[in-house]
């Protein structure tokens, strides 16, 4: 694979440039939000930084996930790397009856442990671990 191969992908579709200015500008609007001290800004900007820079590598290397510079058609790409049609339908069929309960525990043990512990708490409560 020759050195400016990375940049091939960007040069056949130019939209795929999309992806590393939402890196650049999600980065810049982090630090803005920072300096203003606007959490929100602050937030959201940053998910579109590390949604932008993730982006721009799986777009700059497709279909490549793993490519060689030796043999490039030893490469593995991304139809190698899939599963079959029956394993697809396993992790389906598994992810419909366990995700449910992983929300549910999620959202049990979020509502147990919800609030603060304060020193008042801690001294009227002799039941914990304090």
């Amino acid at each position: 694979v020759e050195g400016s191969a990375w940049m091939a992908n960007y040069a056949r579709h130019p939209w795929m440039m999309i992806a590393p200015a939402l890196g650049f500008l999600g980065t810049l609007g982090a630090l803005a939000g920072l300096q203003t001290r606007f959490e929100g800004l602050t937030f959201l900007c940053s998910k579109a930084a590390v949604i932008g820079i993730i982006s721009t590598v799986g777009l700059s290397m497709f279909p490549f996930i793993l490519p060689s510079s030796i043999q490039p058609e030893a490469s593995l790409t991304v139809w190698d790397a899939s599963s079959s049609h029956a394993t697809l339908f396993n992790m389906l069929v598994a992810t419909a009856i366990f995700l449910p309960l992983i929300l549910i525990y999620t959202a049990w043990v979020y509502k147990v442990l919800w609030g603060k512990v304060d020193e008042e708490t801690i001294e009227r409560d002799h039941d914990t671990a304090y």
